[in-house]
């Protein structure tokens, strides 16, 4: 192909990785839309983290720990508010883009019942669990009331199906910015707890705010969505077992905050969050490259499935590489890193963020993973893994922490994302090529498939 067919940005790379993209203007169009994704977290990744720890600083262990329950707690409803469409309108506008208007309009209806449902099962739900602790309840409303607003994030859907997530990172990122500086203000203002909860939700505000003004600045116009009652009950039919699988997320990634501020304390909510801000502020890479890819895999699975089967090992064996380069250099300086980051306060961080960031390689998998389930409409295995996964954590912690305390819950946590996420898929048939991807993934020898067609 012409030199004229490569975007601008080919021209500036190493040799080496230039002869890999020139001429193939679909990858560069899937590692486009990555950069742009991860320029969004990077920012995130060195604005946000300076600015988290400054305000865990601030706020100490104690009160950071209670921010960090209310937040564990609400995200245990998020999968009702979200009903699993994210990957699924992705899906249907790719696979029918005549169809857009009522494909959106049917999402935002059912994301904006979502939301409001599971904003008063949470409210409900906190009021019986914490009936005397007026703080707790206030900070759970906050937070919960982002779910309504949510329900516009279809409109990130839209720019992922058309591979142009520039616009989504231009609107989080307008707002992200603002929260930030706010958050700078109330700290030096010394502002109570309640006031970053607050800000919390503006940011959710805000940014729907943005991604409307987006998606009206690429000549769409929401006016044109339409509610179709056929489609709605085919995106449900296929989100049901997301929506538990969500849940099941919710659980085994947050369980094991609300398990330690109800069987030890605040304090060691507030030590085990910073260590897992760290370990998992680094999940968004598999997420980007796999949002970014998973359009042209989706796509190849009509094509041929010898090409759909070889770009999901690509995705697989991109995973762990990234993994590996994440847990290595941090499991070694846990330590050093933690006590500049957060001070002496935190000190016991260093030894959970060493056990729990080994659950990148499983996370990174998972991610990997959930492009085979939706490809082959297997939603419902997958909602037996995450279960399973819940099931483990929710049974680990019980035993580990009453023992090692927040260490115990680290290795909660890895336990119940290995198990479930490399050894069940051998278990049925259907499922074994994630099972054997992972492990042909193994050899690093392999990484040059990454690159080729």
């Amino acid at each position: 192909m012409g030199q004229s067919l490569n975007s601008r940005w080919v021209a500036y790379l190493p040799p080496f990785l230039r002869s890999r993209v020139v001429g193939r203007p679909n990858l560069q169009k899937i590692l486009n839309n990555a950069g742009w994704l991860f320029f969004d977290k990077i920012w995130r990744l060195g604005v946000g983290l300076i600015v988290g720890v400054w305000v865990a600083r601030y706020l100490g262990p104690d009160q950071f720990g209670l921010w960090n329950y209310t937040q564990a707690f609400t995200a245990l409803f998020g999968a009702f508010a979200t009903l699993g469409l994210d990957s699924i309108v992705v899906r249907e506008l790719v696979k029918y883009p005549e169809r857009q208007n009522s494909i959106m309009g049917s999402a935002f209806r059912l994301k904006l019942v979502g939301g409001i449902l599971a904003m008063l099962c949470t409210l409900l739900a906190i009021s019986v669990v914490r009936t005397n602790d007026q703080l707790v309840r206030i900070l759970v409303a906050l937070s919960a009331a982002g779910f309504i607003f949510q329900s516009l994030n279809v409109i990130d859907y839209y720019f992922q199906a058309k591979v142009k997530s520039r616009y989504t990172v231009y609107a989080t990122n307008g707002a992200f910015s603002l929260i930030t500086l706010a958050k700078i203000v109330l700290v030096l203002k010394g502002a109570p707890l309640v006031a970053f909860a607050w800000v919390g939700l503006a940011e959710i505000v805000l940014t729907t705010f943005f991604l409307c003004l987006a998606f009206r600045l690429t000549n769409q116009d929401m006016k044109t969505w339409r509610y179709d009652t056929s489609i709605a009950k085919g995106l449900l039919k296929d989100s049901w077992p997301l929506i538990f699988s969500g849940l099941a997320v919710a659980i085994f990634m947050k369980i094991d905050q609300i398990m330690l501020e109800e069987l030890l304390d605040s304090h060691a909510v507030g030590i085990y969050s910073a260590a897992t801000r760290i370990s998992e502020v680094w999940y968004f890479l598999g997420t980007i490259f796999v949002s970014s890819a998973s359009p042209a895999i989706y796509s190849s699975k009509t094509i041929s499935e010898e090409k759909y089967l070889a770009n999901l090992q690509r995705i697989f064996d991109l995973m762990l590489i990234l993994s590996i380069a994440i847990i290595l250099p941090l499991s070694l300086c846990a330590a050093p890193l933690v006590n500049l980051l957060y001070g002496a306060a935190y000190a016991e961080a260093s030894k959970v963020l060493m056990v729990h960031i080994w659950a990148t390689l499983f996370v990174f998998t998972g991610i990997a993973q959930g492009v085979f389930w939706i490809a082959e409409n297997l939603q419902k295995f997958a909602l037996l893994l995450t279960f399973s996964a819940a099931a483990i954590n929710i049974i680990m912690n019980f035993v580990l922490i009453p023992r090692l305390g927040v260490i115990g819950a680290a290795i909660a946590t890895l336990i119940s994302y290995g198990v479930p996420t490399i050894l069940m898929p051998y278990l049925l048939k259907q499922t074994r090529p994630v099972f054997f991807a992972f492990f042909r993934a193994l050899n690093i020898f392999r990484y040059t498939r990454i690159w080729h067609a």
